[in-house]
């Protein structure tokens, strides 16, 4: 009995191991919300030539189903919001959807994941009640076909089903979603499936770019951002939104689902007032996420965890509503020429020929203070944390020190404020405050009440133009795993000769398989 368990406890960290294993993929969105596009026939030859591997479309048209046949390219497909009460409601509108549109084609038509409605939450029908059931439904479908453990049933979400997210550590779900996500997340948890997230720090970047950085959402930044709760360092938005899924996900104790971004990227045209929206910054987006992704670096928090990302889009969409962004975020034109050239090993080097629209004020040295323009308990709660979980010294605010003349909330909070500021790199994320900071070029020193600058600031070397090399910290992690799988290959060896059985990697697999097959529904 002791050698059965013992047997089971080191299959389950073999397992463990070769999860942390894997590699990370970058796939492609494949939209056709427009009347100009190429035939699938020739979408197909354009992802090959391009050595894209992974495609995502939002339906299973059964043309473009049958042009990525034989092509190895692997396929997520989706069943769209208009169609959830269908599948929802009747098991055999499943079944007959699964029947008529990925049987026939499946497995020349190489489709691994099927993603149940989109955004649900941010839909004006808000249909999330019908998800879960439709989700169960498919799974059923899949299992009758024995396909439900070559193809994952999941759902995409756009972040604003978080209702925090800044720091990541605090990142919390948006309770309004509770009695959907609940169900979700047992769903995912229970078949192994991932949490899908559509992030786009160009959204943040665009809404706030007085308080976030360019250089910061283009995964540029030379600054760090600090999370006071972890003391886990940022460098990119992208990292610090992925993260703080993550620590919402470990908030309502779900550590084992995996997170997959099914929709990222950066538009090449925008409105007037859209001015980061153009082709070096897209170029220079996508070219430095496919590099950061494709490191296997991880995230601060998930360091070396593997993720799969998926650039929007293939081409740009004409037809799609909403502001002159909304059309333009397509890597190809029409006519299947690139709008920028992107290489999809992440060995490409970035070569830009205009201004990136940096948030900088002028190039001068800068500070952050209180914003009068906001309530005293807004100020008063911003210093207290300032003070607090922000771990700035507040001691020279206290009485009969040089800053706390004069005693106002103001004053004290502009004094934090900067400190905080300053440590964290002076970057325009840390000047946030809820709203209650602003950043300004005039030193608001005064007296011998000295606001500290950004003198001794922790930096790092940009990624924009060579691969970064593996930290210390990523080497020495990847020494242990590999020192870790030898001792585990050597302690199954034993435990396999200890029962009367030979030792070989194919046993091991199949051991781990029956292992598996026996938790799994």
């Amino acid at each position: 009995m002791a050698t059965k368990l013992n047997l089971s406890f080191a299959l389950l960290l073999f397992n463990l191991l070769l999860d942390f294993s894997r590699a990370s993929t970058i796939g492609v969105c494949y939209g056709r919300n427009a009347d100009d596009l190429p035939t699938p026939d020739k979408v197909a030859q354009v992802v090959q030539q391009h050595n894209i591997k992974y495609l995502r479309i939002y339906d299973s048209n059964i043309q473009v189903l049958k042009a990525f046949a034989n092509t190895g390219v692997e396929l997520m497909i989706g069943i769209p919001n208009s169609d959830l009460l269908a599948f929802s409601q009747f098991q055999s509108n499943a079944d007959t959807w699964l029947k008529n549109n990925i049987l026939p084609y499946y497995p020349a038509t190489k489709i691994t994941y099927i993603t149940v409605g989109a955004e649900v939450t941010e839909a004006p029908n808000n249909a999330s009640a019908l998800v879960v059931p439709a989700m169960r439904n498919v799974l059923t479908s899949l299992k009758k076909a024995g396909l439900h453990k070559k193809i994952k049933v999941s759902s995409t979400h756009s972040l604003g089903v978080l209702s925090r997210s800044f720091p990541p550590s605090a990142g919390a779900f948006n309770s309004s979603h509770a009695f959907f996500l609940k169900p979700l997340l047992e769903f995912l948890a229970e078949n192994q499936s991932p949490f899908m997230i559509n992030t786009y720090p160009y959204y943040a970047f665009r809404d706030s770019p007085t308080n976030i950085s360019l250089d910061y959402a283009l995964f540029q930044s030379s600054e760090e951002v600090i999370d006071p709760n972890t003391g886990l360092l940022y460098t990119s938005m992208f990292d610090a939104q992925i993260d703080a899924l993550y620590f919402s996900l470990m908030a309502l104790n779900f550590r084992t689902i995996k997170i997959m971004v099914t929709e990222t990227g950066w538009p090449t045209k925008g409105s007037p007032k859209e001015t980061a929206a153009n082709p070096d910054n897209a170029q220079t987006y996508n070219t430095n996420l496919i590099r950061h992704v494709l490191n296997n670096s991880g995230t601060p928090a998930k360091p070396g965890e593997a993720i799969d990302v998926y650039i929007f889009s293939l081409f740009n969409e004409n037809r799609k509503p909403g502001l002159e962004s909304e059309r333009n975020w397509g890597l190809f034109y029409p006519d299947q020429t690139s709008v920028y050239n992107l290489d999809f090993t992440g060995k490409g080097v970035i070569q830009t020929t205009a201004n990136s629209n940096g948030t900088s004020l002028n190039g001068t040295m800068t500070w952050c203070i209180a914003s009068a323009n906001v309530s005293e308990l807004d100020l008063k709660s911003a210093l207290d944390w300032a003070c607090g979980s922000g771990n700035v010294d507040c001691s020279a605010i206290q009485p009969s020190q040089p800053c706390y003349e004069p005693d106002t909330l103001l004053s004290h909070a502009s004094f934090a404020f900067n400190n905080y500021y300053q440590q964290n790199g002076a970057s325009d994320i840390a000047c946030t405050f809820g709203g209650a900071g602003i950043r300004v070029d005039k030193d608001p020193s005064y007296d011998n009440c000295i606001y500290v600058t950004a003198g001794n600031n922790k930096t790092v070397a940009s990624n924009s133009t060579a691969i970064s090399k593996p930290s210390s910290s990523t080497r020495s992690g990847s020494l242990t795993w590999v020192l870790f799988s030898l001792l585990m290959t050597r302690h199954l060896e034993a435990l396999l000769k200890m029962e009367g059985e030979s030792f070989s990697f194919e046993k091991i697999f199949i051991l781990n398989c029956r292992r598996k097959n026996a938790v799994q529904p």
